[in-house]
């Protein structure tokens, strides 16, 4: 009995629940029983709607969320000058205390059925990260479509971004715990990037690279080579 009023509860206020302030006053009533940290996913499948923790710091004007996508507490999406849009696919989940923040035309898009884990930094200044479908992202993961310029006699503080591309994951790629991934880098589709990894150059589809700055050392279903 208590269950089935727990669900009926959780389904009106998810009805209504969004990114207003309604919206999210919503969601917090929604989640009032609810249990902690993933095992609130359902609550993104109770409805259409996206599930956006009410302890989620959203500063952002062009924040578009597809049905059933999860946003969990203590992420931070943030839009700088002149930032783009942050766009997440239909059952995507960023995942505690990850950032995701544009700025000077930058924009990120996150496909449909990709998981960031806790930790992750998406930035997105100058050019643009764009993650594909069915990814796997592990903890502590960094993204960054920039770079500062390094002239001597400046404080580098002081000297303007600069980026050599945008960033480009491809569907179905797993990147491990702590992977760095720098501007203009196209890592191509069902990629594995072993953690520590900080990813300089291109990655072919369905290699294995690791290291720093990361190689391929196999494809996917072969031995790695030998030293």
């Amino acid at each position: 009995m208590l269950a089935s009023l727990r669900r009926r509860w959780e389904r009106f206020w998810m009805r209504i629940a969004g990114l207003s302030t309604m919206g999210r006053m919503a969601t917090r009533l929604a989640a009032a029983f609810a249990p902690p940290y993933m095992a609130r996913f359902y609550l993104a499948r109770v409805t259409s709607n996206p599930y956006v923790d009410p302890r989620a710091v959203i500063h952002h004007r062009s924040l578009q969320l597809a049905p059933h996508s999860f946003i969990a507490d203590r992420v931070i999406v943030y839009q700088a000058a002149e930032g783009g849009p942050v766009s997440l696919g239909e059952s995507s989940h960023v995942l505690r205390d990850s950032v995701l923040e544009t700025g000077q035309g930058g924009c990120i898009t996150i496909g449909e059925d990709t998981f960031l884990h806790p930790r992750c930094q998406v930035m997105a200044y100058k050019g643009d990260v764009t993650i594909g479908d069915h990814v796997a992202i592990a903890p502590n993961c960094a993204f960054y479509a920039y770079n500062h310029s390094t002239r001597a006699g400046e404080l580098i503080k002081r000297q303007p971004l600069e980026t050599h591309g945008g960033i480009r994951i491809g569907d179905g790629a797993w990147l491990g715990f702590g992977v760095i991934v720098l501007d203009g880098v196209d890592i191509g589709a069902g990629a594995v990037i072993g953690a520590g990894s900080v990813v300089v150059n291109d990655i072919p589809a369905n290699s294995i690279a690791v290291g720093d700055p990361a190689r391929v050392v196999s494809e996917r279903g072969t031995s790695p080579e030998k030293d």
